[in-house]
């Protein structure tokens, strides 16, 4: 996984609520198991309709409770793939906005009012660092730049600092794990004490 610390660029924006993950990514397209390769699939069914234009840009701004419905891994994957970088929405479900971090696609909580000035500006900057959104004023003289600051949990902000899955934690962890297997191994007969141990 990448480091992430500044996407900037244009939006996109899905002006639907409740979008569940069969809509984002649907099943007839959850056969495979690797993460790529699913851009294409992207809103399958909405993307044959006349008026579809959902261009790939890094920030997706979109409604509330996105992600909803079933836990499939396939819909982060899917936007990932498309080439999204960041979902703005006022809401996300649980499962579905874990399962963006882990792979480090960036889901940011902003209320209504602010989802929808970024999408009317058409541009914006997510600075993870400093927790902030910023987007030219789409209604203010001269378009000057709003910063909005989001909430993020504290760990996964680092994990997305530091470009690291699930894997990338574990590794880190790499000397405890073999100090602890030690431990374990000797307090259970199954080995003897290192004599650098003593």
């Amino acid at each position: 996984m990448e480091p992430l610390e500044t996407i900037a660029g244009p939006v996109s924006h899905l002006d639907r609520a409740n979008v569940d993950t069969d809509q984002i990514m649907p099943k007839q397209f959850l056969k495979r198991v690797e993460r790529t390769g699913f851009g294409e699939f992207l809103f399958y069914d909405w993307a044959k309709e006349p008026d579809w234009d959902l261009p790939a840009n890094p920030i997706l701004v979109t409604g509330e409770n996105f992600g909803c419905g079933s836990s499939r891994e396939h819909a982060p994957w899917g936007l990932q793939d498309y080439g999204f970088q960041a979902i703005v929405a006022p809401s996300f479900a649980d499962i579905f906005y874990s399962n963006c971090t882990k792979i480090g696609l960036l889901p940011i909580v902003l209320d209504e009012r602010h989802c929808q000035a970024l999408a009317r500006a058409g541009e914006g900057q997510v600075d993870l660092r400093a927790q902030e959104v910023r987007y030219p004023d789409p209604d203010g003289p001269g378009r000057g730049l709003v910063a909005v600051a989001f909430e993020i949990d504290p760990e996964i902000r680092r994990r997305l600092l530091e470009g690291l899955d699930d894997i990338g934690v574990t590794l880190g962890e790499e000397a405890r794990i073999a100090t602890y297997e030690a431990e374990r191994d000797v307090s259970r007969g199954w080995a003897s004490v290192p004599t650098t141990a003593l």
